[in-house]
């Protein structure tokens, strides 16, 4: 039996998250049902009150679709699951870094904050960076 993979984020800004993951990914913002021009629209045409309407947010690519829903409590501690940016695959040493430094400025001057690095350490360590997004969710560029 086939499966759907979504990840879902908890956050305070749905559609700023979605919208850097999306960028980050490769992936858009999912647009609205079809029939309805907007969100807003379809919204308002289903009776969602103003104030929910900015409970939800989702990004879709070539990959699992990502959710982002709108909870009070802010972040607390270190995730226990995060996701890894394969910004590398294939190069090595110098050069995967390399990539991997250009990606980091990428998503930098997207709302992302640079942790550390991790050197390479053969022949298990390829290295990486970790980072966080804007809502401080680590994730790593690997």
């Amino acid at each position: 039996m086939a499966r759907e993979v979504q990840i879902t984020f908890d956050c305070a800004d749905p559609a700023a998250l979605a919208a850097f993951w999306a960028e980050a990914l490769g992936y858009q913002v999912q647009g609205p049902p079809p029939g309805y021009a907007s969100w807003e629209e379809a919204l308002e045409a289903w009776g969602v009150p103003p104030e929910k309407r900015d409970s939800a947010s989702a990004a879709v690519g070539d990959g699992p679709r990502l959710f982002f829903q709108k909870v009070p409590e802010g972040k607390s501690a270190k995730n226990r699951v995060h996701l890894d940016i394969r910004a590398a695959p294939g190069l090595q040493g110098d050069e995967r870094m390399a990539a991997l430094e250009k990606e980091a400025d990428r998503l930098v001057g997207l709302g992302a904050t640079r942790q550390h690095r991790h050197e390479p350490a053969p022949p298990l360590g390829a290295g990486h960076i970790v980072m966080t997004d804007p809502e401080g969710n680590e994730f790593c560029l690997d």
